[in-house]
């Protein structure tokens, strides 16, 4: 039991709007003008079979009605000299017995029209053409009009079979549960001699998409400004001409060796220590006193953030040679001091 929900009541005071627009106060005139209205489109469909009404809009006034009509051929509903929309006006004036007002309106696209597409697709069925190809046909043109779905359902005795079936065609996408999707639907039926086949046909046009709000404008307070302009007067042009130099010969580049750096300075060379003569002392002279060098204390040790300074060699000085002994008168004894003196020294 899918998809038996009417698309076009399922979107009513969304994106469609209703096709009789009136207002009755009490049940029994409800009753009256919805009976009214069916007697007004068949009376208008009957008198023009083949000018393409699609659908016809009934608005009721105070003692007026309006009624427009929308038709693929406007030109047959007003005919030559619009007599025979006069006449139609004067049956339905009959009809209702108030003045009637006819709009006719003319369908540009009857490609995008669910109901006009339907009723193609039965005449043809009508005239033994193969419903195939009479909706593969449709549905190609409806969607090179610029619809984005179409979805054409056939049911009943088609190609004249005993056993009645449906056949369904389906092309784009058709979004039945999108209440903002623009869907076109109709119903048309087909009279043949094997009996009625229905013609159903959805077409899918877009989103209609609500209009944004307007934004409010904000009034702003702007206080003028005086702008005082004054003309500047014109300054002279002054064009200064430089008369062509002299051009100076180029010298050519003196290239300079690179000065030698100076020796490095040597350190003073401590003068050489003289070491002490020593003298032999005479026989019978007492040795003399042993001279002990001056004793150099050792140097500080440095800390961590002082620089040792230089270690200076002690300067040791000569020692004055004696003075020489007077001489001695020899002896007896001699001899035997010479022969102490050649003998050989024993060292302990």
């Amino acid at each position: 039991m899918a998809q038996k929900t009417h698309p076009i009541g399922f979107r009513l005071g969304i994106v469609k709007d209703w096709h009789a627009r009136w207002f009755a106060h009490k049940q029994a005139d409800y009753r009256a003008l919805v009976l009214e209205d069916l007697k007004i489109r068949k009376q208008i469909s009957t008198n023009y079979p083949e000018a393409g009404i699609s659908k016809v809009d009934i608005e009721r006034g105070s003692s007026e009605v309006i009624i427009t009509i929308h038709t693929a051929r406007p030109g047959i509903v007003i005919g030559r000299g619009g007599q025979r929309v006069e006449q139609l006006r004067k049956e339905l004036e009959a009809l209702t017995d108030r003045r009637a007002r006819l709009n006719v309106q003319e369908i540009r696209q009857p490609e995008l029209d669910a109901y006009l597409v339907g009723r193609n697709i039965a005449d043809q069925l009508e005239r033994r053409i193969a419903f195939r190809r009479a909706i593969r046909q449709s549905v190609t043109r409806t969607m090179q009009a610029g619809a984005q779905g179409i979805k054409v359902i056939c049911g009943g005795r088609l190609g004249g079979a005993d056993i009645a079936r449906t056949e369904k065609v389906l092309e784009g996408r058709v979004p039945l549960h999108t209440l903002r999707a623009d869907i076109d639907y109709g119903l048309a039926e087909a009279a043949t001699e094997f009996g009625r086949i229905g013609v159903r046909v959805w077409i899918y046009k877009g989103d209609i998409l609500p209009e944004a709000p307007p934004e409010p404008e904000i009034e702003e307070e702007i206080s003028p400004i005086e702008v005082t302009l004054r003309a500047e007067p014109e300054q002279p042009v002054v064009e200064t001409i430089v008369a062509p130099s002299v051009v100076a010969p180029i010298q050519p580049a003196v290239v300079t060796p690179p000065a030698e750096p100076a020796p490095a300075a040597q350190p003073p060379v401590p003068p050489a220590a003289v070491p002490p003569v020593a003298v032999p002392p005479a026989a019978g002279t007492p040795e003399p006193p042993a001279v002990v060098p001056p004793t150099t204390p050792a140097p500080a040790q440095p800390t961590p953030l002082e620089t040792p300074p230089p270690a200076v060699p002690p300067v040791v000085e000569p020692q004055a040679a004696a003075p020489p002994a007077p001489p001695v008168a020899p002896t007896e004894t001699e001899p035997q001091a010479e022969a102490d003196d050649n003998a050989p020294t024993q060292t302990s």
